[in-house]
């Protein structure tokens, strides 16, 4: 019975020691479990920066300051052509000759009905004037007095109307001589000798050269966010060349150009020199938006991305990570634009020292 009793003894005791020992085990792992989740994960956090709205973008091309297109008012056959494409003219310098024998007869007609008015009406005024002295004698009565009043303002009217036509025949003739109105050089020939000339048909085209602009088209969902004097930046596409300009001109209607509206920026002289008038360029009007119409942006890197959710981890008040679910908008750079769910304020983890977890403890660089 001593027996039986120091071995139940026994195995109570063995029994309390296994059980002690599976009680400091679990113990034990629980306090490498603890120590293991209180370890801080090392990280960096970053800010939120922030860029205007989207840059105008717009397609235009280098024009001169001053164009012209050489044509008449009358039709005619184009007699002689004195220049070509590349030569450079002087402001008054004969371009076009247009036949014009029969304007000359016209002119000569009605410088022969001058003459013609101009001594009848010399004749009419000694009888006005004879007339006169007579009806303030009581020699001639008031209806000879009159009549010779009434003779003398026809006259006088007919030699008007010869002048003019006169007038008129003269002009005509400058539309068959045709000048260049400005300095610059010949761009494009459209006729030759030979040719029928009609009116507002173009002849020659004249560029100014030296002083050039930009012409852009803008939509009209982005006119009005333009100013006069607002920069603009111009790369030329053959070249590559860019440089910055100012607005100088905006339209104010697109009725007349397909519902894009014209811009012109200027270019500064130094950049002027290897320009030509039709370049293609492509303008960049960056627009100053207030603080509120601001985009956020952060480092792409920062961004969590789980089948088609986006998020990005912070550090709350506990010092642990928090994943966040964002809306993301367009990429720009090393960058992304956050639509929703992060304020401008807020702060972020960019960089970890360990694979992060919501809850896990973190450590601030």
């Amino acid at each position: 019975m001593k027996n039986m009793n120091t071995r139940l003894y026994r195995i109570q005791l063995t029994s309390l020691l296994s059980t002690f020992l599976f009680l400091a085990s679990c113990s034990n792992s629980d306090q490498k479990k603890e120590t293991i989740k209180e370890t801080p994960i090392e990280v960096t956090l970053g800010v939120v920066t922030k860029n205007a709205s989207d840059p105008i973008v717009a397609s235009g091309q280098i024009e001169s300051k001053e164009t012209a297109h050489i044509s008449t008012r009358l039709m005619g056959i184009v007699t002689s052509i004195l220049v070509k494409p590349g030569d450079k003219v002087q402001k008054g310098q004969l371009l076009v000759t247009i036949s014009n024998s029969d304007i000359l007869a016209k002119r000569a007609q009605a410088q022969a009905m001058v003459t013609e008015a101009e001594a009848a009406t010399k004749d009419a005024l000694k009888d006005y004037e004879r007339f006169e002295e007579l009806y303030k004698k009581q020699s001639a009565s008031a209806k000879e007095f009159e009549n010779a009043t009434l003779h003398y303002t026809s006259v006088k009217s007919k030699l008007e109307t010869a002048r003019q036509m006169k007038n008129e025949a003269d002009v005509m003739l400058t539309y068959t001589n045709l000048v260049a109105p400005f300095s610059g050089v010949v761009t494009e020939k459209n006729m030759d000798a030979g040719s029928m000339a009609s009116p507002g048909i173009p002849i020659l085209a004249i560029e100014q050269t030296g002083d050039y602009h930009v012409q852009a088209a803008v939509s009209e969902t982005e006119i009005g966010k333009l100013k006069e004097g607002m920069e603009a930046g111009v790369t030329i596409k053959s070249t590559g060349k860019t440089f910055l300009g100012k607005i100088f001109e905006i339209s104010p209607s697109s009725q007349f150009n397909g519902g894009q509206y014209e811009v012109k920026v200027s270019i500064p002289e130094k950049e002027k020199q290897g320009l030509f008038s039709g370049m293609s360029v492509n303008v960049t009007i960056s627009i100053r938006a207030s603080e509120g119409d601001k985009n956020i942006l952060i480092p792409y890197r920062a961004i969590i991305q789980r089948d088609q959710l986006f998020g990005l981890y912070t550090v709350g008040e506990d010092q642990t990570a928090q994943l966040r679910w964002v809306k993301v908008g367009k990429k720009y750079g090393e960058d992304i634009e956050i639509l929703s769910g992060l304020n401008g304020n807020e702060k972020f983890i960019v960089e970890s020292e360990g694979k992060l977890s919501s809850g896990a403890a973190v450590s601030v660089n």
